[in-house]
């Protein structure tokens, strides 16, 4: 394939990376441990934690799990926000040789359930914020090891039992939870000091994430994310970013704002594992959303690089309190997740002296594929080039490249992409071609410079804050309202989400309300999934065979 965006590349970044250089992410996380070991790795809430730290608590928490007698390969799941425990669980379950299941601590049962059921995890480490979820379906899954975790329990003696007070007793954010079995994280950590550690021989195919996704069909998949798969879009990553740190005294430490969940592949491998790889400190956050907090955090670091998604860039620029902090240390701000928009990236220039540089990625590529260059101090609307190894063609419905300026479905090729969807043969033939691209389900055009732009969706996801949300999982579970007759759901344009759930009902029940159907839809979904409109009609447009029309009422949307 004639490489040609090689030519708009930025000075010094490689056409290659070499991934052969470690033979397994445990290797490029030891040797981060081993050489950053008086640095601080992690922050969050004013508590530090070092490498030398997270070198010795995370191979204590392996001991534990390979003292359980679990196979290598088993899964063991992480259900927690942006806290101390995670680098540390999910750095443990790779070191003893397991795979992570990344979970998002807001599931419903239902949707846990399905994640833990299809993964098959063994074990699960959760923050007991969320244990009432796991107590409900944990009787139907394999889970057999269950870690509970507490917001204080690495902050130190008084502060972590004043955090774990507040959050109990005057938040009241721990629902009452019953699992007998369950075992405290600190008790894990007192017990494992007696244990031995036994390192694992671990390969480049060997599995280390499960990162779920609905895919291109809704039915949440994992893919199947290797060892080999993770460190090369780790190196890719930061021989992308390279150019935008030059000049600046590559001894100093960087400070990567980690706002992003972790258990999302963005902040999971640009945050936490590029952080790892380079020396970082990583700026946990563990609620985003708390505007004002948030905005107190970033006061108190001189803060290098902010990889986010557009909705949480427009949250900070609407409050004035973000425009008075100190910006003279960004160098990299890095956009992602979902499109992002013009007027905000103008604004975010503007007040922050940093463009952004928007890239392009899916959990299925680990997840970067395209970038903008970092030294760019302009919007380009556009996803940017492939980053170093990746190829990215556009075809057409019969899997041809199309002309240059042509649209087409989005292919990806690179050792970045994961090896296909946990136990779907059938799901991972639609998406991968004979010749090893992946294909996205997004719509492009390619110019001549190297540089796509996203025009459309071949699939119907709908993208909620950086979130896919799948109609037919949506649909789905409605259909089971005893006073549904049919539904059908598409994205509306949101001015704060970018894209919102509405909901077209076709009711069975005359008597059915718009308020009775959300508290349903409260039950059933996480936020993010949750039709934020309800519209009730008398019948839903479909194709002669009896399709449903799902385009026709997004078209309706638009051209109302």
């Amino acid at each position: 394939m004639d490489k040609f965006w090689l030519k708009s590349y930025p000075q010094g970044v490689p056409a290659e990376i070499d991934f052969s250089q470690y033979k397994s992410l445990v290797q490029l996380l030891e040797e981060a441990f081993q050489k950053y070991a008086a640095r601080n790795a992690y922050v969050c809430m004013d508590k530090f934690l070092t490498y030398g730290e997270l070198d010795t608590l995370s191979q204590k928490m392996g001991a534990w799990l390979q003292n359980k007698g679990l196979a290598k390969g088993a899964r063991v799941a992480i259900m927690m926000p942006n806290v101390l425990q995670y680098p540390v669980v999910m750095a443990a379950v790779l070191r003893a040789g397991y795979t992570v299941v990344n979970v998002n601590p807001l599931y419903t049962p239902r949707e846990l359930e399905h994640q833990l059921k299809d993964s098959g995890a063994e074990a699960i480490f959760i923050l007991e914020n969320f244990a009432h979820t796991l107590a409900q379906v944990i009787y139907k899954t394999a889970i057999k090891h269950v870690v509970v975790a507490s917001m204080g329990d690495m902050l130190g003696g008084l502060k972590g039992m004043i955090v774990n007070f507040v959050v109990r007793n005057i938040k009241k954010m721990v629902p009452a939870f019953s699992l007998p079995n369950a075992i405290r994280f600190k008790q894990v950590l007192a017990e494992s000091g007696r244990l031995t550690f036994n390192p694992v021989s671990i390969g480049h195919d060997d599995v280390a994430f499960l990162q779920y996704t609905g895919g291109t069909t809704g039915v949440s998949k994992g893919a199947t994310l290797t060892h080999r798969n993770v460190i090369a879009n780790i190196l890719q990553n930061e021989a992308w970013l390279a150019p935008g740190m030059q000049g600046q005294d590559m001894t100093q430490q960087k400070t990567i704002v980690c706002a992003l969940p972790l258990y999302h592949i963005f902040a999971l491998t640009v945050c936490s594992l590029l952080g790892t790889r380079i020396g970082a400190l990583n700026l946990l956050i563990p609620n985003p959303r708390d505007m004002p907090g948030f905005i107190k955090e970033l006061a108190k670091y001189k803060v290098n690089i902010f990889p986010a998604v557009n909705t949480l860039y427009n949250g900070l620029l609407n409050n004035p309190e973000f425009a008075k902090l100190d910006f003279s240390g960004y160098q990299i701000c890095s956009g992602g997740g979902m499109a992002v928009q013009k007027a905000v990236a103008d604004k975010w220039l503007k007040v922050t002296g940093c463009a952004i540089s928007e890239g392009y990625g899916l959990s299925e590529t680990s997840p970067v594929a395209t970038g903008n260059p970092v030294t760019t101090k302009e919007f380009s609307g556009t996803i940017g080039l492939p980053i170093p190894s990746t190829e990215i063609a556009i075809l057409d419905d019969d899997g041809n490249p199309v002309p240059l300026g042509q649209p087409g479905e989005i292919a990806i090729r690179g050792p970045q992409v994961m090896v296909g969807y946990w136990n779907r043969p059938d799901e991972t033939a639609k998406v991968m071609t004979a010749d090893g691209f992946f294909k996205s389900g997004d719509v492009g055009i390619m110019d001549a410079r190297g540089y796509t732009t996203i025009v459309d969706r071949k699939k119907d996801m709908i993208l909620v804050s950086g979130f896919n949300v799948y109609p037919n999982e949506i649909e789905g579970v409605v259909a089971l309202h005893p006073g549904v007759l049919e539904c059908a759901c598409v994205g509306v344009p949101d001015a704060n989400s970018g894209e919102a759930v509405k909901l077209f009902v076709v009711r069975k029940d005359p008597a059915l309300t718009v308020d009775q159907l959300m508290a349903y839809c409260k039950e059933q979904f996480t936020a993010y999934k949750k039709p934020k409109y309800i519209e009730f009609r008398m019948d839903l447009p479909k194709t002669n065979v009896g399709k449903i029309l799902r385009r026709e009422l997004r078209d309706e949307k638009k051209a109302a």
